[in-house]
């Protein structure tokens, strides 16, 4: 597969990453079995899809444990994205940017992970109680103490409170500023698809003239440009679209268009050319900097989104995704 760059320091991952999340929480908790997920990372590591992206919050707990019974065999062969910053309750999900509390999360991960290094530590969320430097500072000393080798920061997501007329990464890039005073930022994982474009306003053009990594989170639209999902079929309660504006019967309808396009544009391609592949490779094609994750529990999805590494979209094909109406329906 092909490689790309994270950040100044060019860590090397496979141009498409896996996003763990699936395997064990946020979604179809019916459907979650641990050695499907298992032979799905591995599939991954065989086909050069080396960024495996979790969080400690992820189960929670129970992802990173899931990746370290593959990372004790395969640890070389796998770049270890994971996150720190929040905390899973009973109904409520809080952030913890204390740096004591961090630097215990950070050895309770590595445990987990079975490794001694993680790759990229990212900061899931900042803690409105604590200056995000003192949060920033915690985590560069990981670095310096060996246990991390680059730092990352996950966008503030699209709900959160934004100040009136302001664009939806004005908050975060304030917050990259600021992190950047104290250490390097290598990486920044946001959400970017054809159906959720935002980032390439300013997110994307701030990380591309600072030479920062861009991991490009929920490429496939959490399922839905895969063509795969029916308008009205419904999702179990604690799956996280039972919730999401653009999940409901009628906003998946009003969708189809979008997933219309991109099968047209998969049968330009061959027979066995599929609408997520288009998706994944119109990420891709926004620039080297970027590497979309897209998040599966299943052997047969890995094989087909690392199949999108060698997808060259035309022109025609490009402009056919920019014509796309804006999808209907959001958090906001």
């Amino acid at each position: 597969m092909e490689r790309r760059t994270i950040g100044a320091t060019a860590l090397a991952v496979g141009a498409v990453g896996l996003g763990c999340m699936p395997m064990n929480w946020a979604y179809s908790a019916s459907r979650q079995r641990g050695d499907e997920s298992l032979r799905a990372v591995h599939r991954a590591l065989d086909l050069g899809v080396s960024l495996l992206d979790t969080a400690d919050m992820y189960g929670p707990f129970t992802n990173e444990l899931l990746l370290g019974r593959v990372l004790k065999e395969r640890r070389s062969e796998a770049f270890v994205s994971t996150k720190v910053g929040l905390l899973v309750g009973e109904q409520h999900i809080v952030a913890n940017g204390r740096p004591g509390y961090v630097k215990r999360a950070c050895d309770a991960s590595l445990r987990r992970l079975q490794t001694d290094v993680i790759d990229l530590y990212q900061l899931h969320r900042a803690d409105p109680e604590i200056p995000v430097e003192e949060t920033w500072g915690a985590m560069a000393e990981l670095v310096r103490a060996g246990k991390v080798r680059a730092l990352g920061l996950c966008a503030v997501g699209a709900r959160s409170a934004r100040r009136p007329g302001a664009r939806l990464h004005d908050a975060t890039i304030r917050q990259l500023e600021r992190v950047q005073q104290v250490f390097p930022v290598s990486a920044v994982e946001a959400e970017l698809s054809v159906w959720s474009p935002e980032a390439l306003r300013t997110l994307l053009p701030w990380c591309v003239s600072r030479g920062v990594g861009f991991l490009a989170a929920m490429p496939l639209g959490n399922g839905y440009l895969t063509g795969t999902l029916t308008p009205g079929e419904g999702f179990e309660p604690e799956d996280l679209r039972a919730r999401h504006p653009r999940f409901t019967a009628e906003m998946m309808a009003a969708n189809q268009p979008i997933v219309a396009t991109l099968r047209r544009i998969a049968a330009r391609h061959g027979d066995g050319v599929s609408a997520a592949q288009v998706a994944l490779a119109w990420v891709l094609a926004q620039g080297r900097h970027v590497v979309p994750v897209p998040g599966t529990k299943q052997e047969r999805w890995v094989t087909q989104n690392a199949g999108a590494a060698g997808l060259r979209l035309t022109e025609r094909d490009l402009a056919e995704l920019r014509a796309l109406p804006p999808a209907q329906g959001s958090w906001d």
